[in-house]
């Protein structure tokens, strides 16, 4: 499967046609716990272009808010640097790519819900893709779930609007 893309920010040369669902890439700077920023990697696995990826199914804490900075480090400690793997989804209307980070197999998503450092990010219609991960990370105090009500990065937004 092929998705088309058009690649916000990228000169025309940089931005390839079309990009696989499943692709190989480098992390080159996380800018909080639930965006970075990667270098697609071709097969001979160099540089490509370069997309702002969002995790696909969490919220992290905002990086004014508490926990922010350590879910940032969480994550870079993690990935940044690496070789990954995406699968991306679909663009956002800031222009982020959604998707799903692995490296070395593990579902980077689901390690930053089970670690304690995002939150499980609920649909409508369900209980969000780490629901099980989110339940354990609570009951074993992790990260966020240490304090007794963690303030959802999205009422942070609500009440105190974006970082500066």
């Amino acid at each position: 499967m092929v998705l088309a893309v058009c690649l916000a920010g990228l000169p025309a040369a940089a931005a390839p046609a079309s990009v696989p669902a499943e692709r190989t890439a480098r992390v080159v700077h996380v800018t909080d716990g639930d965006t970075v920023w990667i270098d697609m990697m071709d097969s001979g696995l160099r540089p490509e272009g370069r997309i702002k990826l969002r995790i696909d199914g969490i919220d992290a804490p905002e990086s004014c808010q508490s926990g922010g900075p350590q879910a940032q480090a969480a994550l870079a400690q993690r990935v940044l640097g690496q070789t990954v793997t995406i699968r991306l989804s679909r663009q956002d209307a800031y222009a982020r790519w959604l998707g799903r980070l692995y490296h070395e197999g593990e579902d980077i998503g689901a390690w930053m819900v089970s670690q304690g450092w995002a939150w499980n990010y609920r649909f409508a219609s369900g209980r969000g893709p780490y629901d099980a991960e989110e339940r354990q990370a609570r009951q074993a105090q992790r990260g966020l779930f240490a304090h007794t009500d963690p303030m959802p990065p999205r009422v942070f937004r609500q009440w105190h609007g974006p970082c500066r």
